[in-house]
Parts: C-alpha cells; structure tokens; sequence
C-alpha cells in the first residue's frame, strides 16, 4: 500500500487534470443521455453517483494492484450515443447496458478481445459514431438561434484556446459559457440546492429491439474506442499490465450497476495518457500514485453526486447543448477522419455513415446498429467483388 508521505504534489496536479478533461467532456453529455431515456431527477443522480463511486473504486484497487496508471473510466462516446437515442425507455435502456458489459466481459473472457476488432473494419465503427454525432453536434447551431452571442462566444473561445491551450479548451468554453449566462440573468439559481447522493434501482426490461438498439452502438463503441485504445496507452509507455483483468472487472462492474445507472465503465483512453509522463514522476514505477489520487477525487464527486446535477439544472438548455456539442468536436473530426483511411471501404464507411444519421428504426431496432450492418454487408460485396477482379 502507498504511504501519504509517497505522494506528490505532480501527482496531484495530474490526477486533477485528469478528472477536469472528463468530467469536462462528459459530464453534460451523460446528463443528456440520461435525459434521452426520460430519466427522473433521483435517476440522473443515481447515474453520477454510480458511475463515479465505481469508477473511483476500481481505479483505486487495479492501480495498487498492478502498481501501474490504472484509469477507469465511462465510455463518453457511448454516452453520446445514447444521448442521440429517442422512444427508449430506462428499463429497457438499463437492458441495454447489462447486455453491453455482458458481452465485453465474454469477449474478454474467451481470449475474443483482439479478434473481434480485427473483425470490424475500424472505419465502419468511425463512420457508425460519426453519424450519429453528427446529429449530437449539430445541435450547437440549433442553440445558436435562440442565445446567439452565448453559443459564439463559446465556440470563439473553444477555437482559439485550441491554439495555444488545447488540453484546457473545453474548461475555457465552459467557464466562459457559465460567465455569459450568470451575467445575462440566464441562470435558473433558485433551482441550486443541495441533493444528497442517490442510488436508485431500475429494474431492466425485456424488449429486445430496444435492447439492441442499445447494446450494439454500446458495445462496439466501448470495445473500439475506449478499451482498445486505453490498453494501447498503457503499453505505449511500458506497462505491460495484463489486459483480462482490466476489462473483465470493469465489465462486471457495469453488469451489476447498470440498474444504478453505470451504463458502461471501462479503460480511460486519451485522458490517462495525463497521469502516465515523465512529468508525472520520474520513476515509472511511482505514476500509479496519480491515478490512486485520481481515484479518491472520484469518490469525492460520487459523495456529491447530487449537486453535479443540481447544477445542470441551473444551466439554460441552450448552454447545455451547446457544451454538449462543442465538447464532441474533437471526437466527431477524428471519427470522420478513421472513416475515410481505408479506401477500400469508403463507399461501406458512407452507407454506415448515412443509416447512422438517419435515425430510421426498423423491426424496433435503431440506426446505429443498421449503419454497421449495412456497412458490413456493403463491406463484404466489395471485398468479394475486388476478390474474383
């Protein structure tokens, strides 16, 4: 066990800058997520609750235990996924996620991990999420037209940030966005108060469109963009921890919480490459300390889980969306950049891209999961065609 006299003040700092670049990024877009599926106030309390009090845990104990920068993490492109689902209502969505985690914890266990996504043409899931963040992006504009100056301001800010301070981008945006609001007497402070943390249960339903309609898009886009890459990260700066345990504790974690609203936790990507530098410790060895830190801020935000949402309800619904939509640029430019390198599969990556988008629902099923099918069987008739030429 680490000793407080082990920790620095590098490792706090980064631990910070860790959890501002998530809960930065996601945050408003889980909070519209919960929305998607009429999720009531206690609900959406129960989801930052849950969500933070596993992910603190399980960053703790696997960090100690592999003496390695461990972060976990919910899978913020899945959120924007769902955020983009409609008609869903939580006891199915809650389905969803159990059979989501259910299905990454048998992947990993049956050694299927790595062969699955060398199955899936890396552009067809790109092209998948950057349908439907099309549509979650887009929604910036929409607010445009009724807080103009709010919503250019903050992409002004975002914008020019990203010059010269990416890694505080989305912070800036938001803080300038909250400062527009509080002077321009949009903020609703009388609906500021004090909510405990709440962990309400929600049995799952059984209807099976909605169930993959959920799950699918879930799925893959934690596979795909989250675990995948977070163990890639790992082993970029030298830690060769094993990766089944990793993902399997995270999956059962999900598939016991999801009622609670842990909808999918997982390895952190991007962001945990911030506890993993030289500028974080010297001694490679010594890094885990920022994510057990990491981990204790989690658990601090999961024991005020209730005034996160107390204050997105201060929040005008144009900010809210706004900061939704500018905080998935970056994920949305890289998605449609993934579906265009394979040329080979462009016209595949296109299919999937436009039936994503649609919004179309067919036999009860969503569109996401019809863009990927599509895609493949599009995919496959080229690749034969190409095949026998």
């Amino acid at each position: 066990m680490p000793r407080f006299s082990d920790f620095t003040a590098a490792h706090l700092s980064a631990a910070l800058a860790a959890l501002l670049v998530s809960y930065g990024s996601a945050a408003v877009i889980i909070y519209q997520a919960a929305l998607a599926f009429g999720a009531s106030q206690n609900q959406i309390v129960s989801w930052f609750t849950s969500l933070s009090l596993m992910c603190g845990i399980l960053t703790i104990v696997l960090s100690i235990r592999y003496k390695a920068p461990v972060m976990i993490a919910w899978c913020t492109p899945g959120a924007a996924v769902l955020a983009g689902v409609s008609g869903i209502p939580m006891q199915d969505a809650v389905a969803g996620f159990i059979a989501a985690a259910a299905a990454m914890w048998m992947v990993s266990a049956t050694g299927w991990f790595d062969r699955l996504v060398r199955m899936i043409p890396a552009s067809l899931v790109a092209a998948m999420l950057a349908g439907i963040l099309i549509n979650f992006g887009s929604k910036v504009f929409g607010a445009m037209e009724h807080q103009t100056v709010l919503v250019l301001m903050m992409l002004a800010v975002y914008f020019l940030s990203k010059i010269r301070l990416p890694r505080y981008s989305i912070l800036l945006m938001l803080v300038t966005g909250f400062g527009y609001a509080a002077w321009a007497g949009l903020l609703a402070t009388d609906k500021l108060v004090w909510q405990n943390p709440v962990l309400e249960w929600v049995w799952p339903g059984w209807h099976v469109g909605h169930i993959i309609s959920v799950s699918v898009p879930l799925f893959i886009a934690s596979l795909a963009t989250q675990n995948v890459p977070g163990m890639a990260v790992l082993r970029a700066y030298g830690y060769q921890t094993p990766a089944r345990p990793l993902v399997e504790s995270s999956a059962a974690a999900t598939v016991f919480t999801a009622p609670l609203g842990a909808f999918m936790i997982n390895l952190a990507a991007i962001s945990s490459a911030i506890c993993m530098g030289s500028d974080v410790d010297k001694n490679p060895d010594k890094r885990y300390l920022s994510t057990v830190l990491l981990g204790v801020l989690y658990l601090l935000i999961a024991a005020a889980g209730g005034m996160t949402v107390a204050l997105f309800n201060v929040l005008p619904p144009e900010l809210l969306a706004a900061l939704a939509g500018i905080a998935i640029f970056s994920t949305l430019q890289a998605n449609l950049s993934g579906a265009w390198q394979d040329d080979t599969a462009r016209e595949a990556a296109l299919v999937t891209l436009l039936a994503s988008a649609s919004g179309m629902t067919l036999f009860g099923i969503g569109s996401a999961f019809w863009g990927l099918v599509l895609g493949l069987a599009v995919y496959q008739l080229h690749k034969r065609t190409h095949s026998r030429a």
